[in-house]
């Protein structure tokens, strides 16, 4: 998935933000499999477990199984049909969650090659948190952030001044 980018500033943003509320002593499940940004979770030391990459939308028993104080979404609601059914399962009293968001000059995500690399909801902000809040969690803290690349032209310059990402912290209420 990261072969030609890595999404440092994604990444230096999400642990910041993860480190202002989350404890390292606090347990972790990190929906999505292993990926780079679980390793920088545990480099910071959390105790993060994944999911094994079974199809959320169909299977939320590992989630609704779960003994942990804290579960953690980055990028991960986008790609399910239905994140409400998700979110409501979650038993831990702590989520932290960042999706892309929307931009109005284009199209939703999808990779022509990797089924599975494709956002079925690009959200806007007020869409995730009206989501989280119908689910049960307040949200407590958000922040967002913007994505510039360094090439030419009209999307690349609105990249500069339009947020892309969003991370909420929010309790179970």
């Amino acid at each position: 998935m990261y072969e030609k980018t890595f999404p440092n500033k994604r990444f230096k943003h999400t642990i910041q933000f993860l480190k202002k509320h989350i404890s390292s002593s606090e347990t972790i499940l990190d929906l999505g499999v292993i990926n780079p940004f679980t390793k920088i979770m545990q480099e910071h030391g959390y105790k993060v477990e994944n999911t094994k990459g079974e199809d959320l939308d169909l299977d939320s028993s590992f989630i609704e199984n779960s003994k942990v104080d804290v579960v953690t979404a980055f990028e991960i609601f986008e790609h399910l049909l239905s994140p409400f059914t998700v979110i409501k399962s979650i038993k831990a009293d702590k989520l932290v969650a960042s999706v892309p968001l929307k931009l109005w000059f284009s199209s939703a995500y999808r990779s022509k090659t990797d089924m599975l690399d494709r956002h079925y909801h690009e959200f806007e902000d007020w869409q995730f948190d009206w989501l989280l809040e119908k689910a049960g969690w307040k949200i407590i803290d958000r922040q967002k952030w913007t994505n510039p690349t360094k090439k030419l032209g009209i999307r690349p310059i609105l990249r500069w001044f339009t947020p892309r990402y969003y991370i909420v912290y929010a309790e179970r209420v």
